[in-house]
């Protein structure tokens, strides 16, 4: 754009390309960003365009609409017309299955995004064979060990826990009931005497007497 003629040229242009109608404020607005137009600078250039006869000016009350000069144009017939609205049709169905086509492409983009690649998978893959590995080494020794615990050998462990548990209630209780026969001529409370005769609870402990 030169600044002798302010943006003359991009402006005459832009309105034959569109040829449709457009205000100087629509001109600036739609071209500003590109370009850094300025309104004043819009409006000048639009008001000679219209004066030189390149493009065509209307005045609705206080507004001025201007357009592209239809002189410059070739005549459309009605059967030119009609081919254009088949191409119309044609170029929408393309766009809508093209836009389609780019939906389904992106979620594909977004789902192999989130996948693990090659490289990715094979490093997991040896860390998983090696992990295997581990875990048949084990087994093969705990296989192969001499020292499992045989069916009966259980038997007898959980029959002697049974036993013990029994003799712990048994005992519990019987300390219980020598505590309480003293306690009735004690003149202290319960926890002063088991901290003078040094004696420490289950609860003490915090130990639960199993159930059998």
């Amino acid at each position: 754009m030169s600044k002798k003629d302010n943006g003359a040229t991009l402006i005459l242009t832009y309105l034959n390309e569109k040829n449709r109608p457009y205000s100087a404020q629509d001109v600036f607005c739609n071209l500003q960003k590109q370009h850094g137009f300025g309104k004043t600078a819009v409006v000048k250039a639009m008001e000679l365009l219209a004066l030189e006869g390149k493009i065509k000016e209307k005045t609705y009350g206080k507004q001025k609409i201007y357009f592209a000069d239809q002189s410059q144009f070739t005549n459309v017939n009605e059967a030119d017309l009609k081919a254009m609205d088949g191409q119309i049709s044609q170029l929408s169905a393309e766009v809508q299955s093209l836009t389609q086509s780019c939906r389904q492409l992106d979620a594909e983009l977004k789902e192999l995004s989130s996948s693990l690649t090659t490289e990715e998978m094979m490093s997991e893959i040896r860390e998983l064979k090696a992990e295997c590995s581990g875990y048949r080494a084990r087994l093969e020794k705990i296989k192969s060990a001499t020292n499992h615990v045989t069916p009966e050998e259980k038997e007898k462990v959980y029959k002697d826990r049974d036993v013990y548990v029994k003799e712990w209630k048994k005992r519990k209780r019987l300390a219980s009931d020598m505590m309480d026969a003293i306690l009735e001529g004690y003149p202290k409370s319960k926890k002063q005497f088991l901290d003078e005769v040094g004696v420490e609870t289950d609860e003490d402990s915090k130990v639960v007497v199993p159930s059998t």
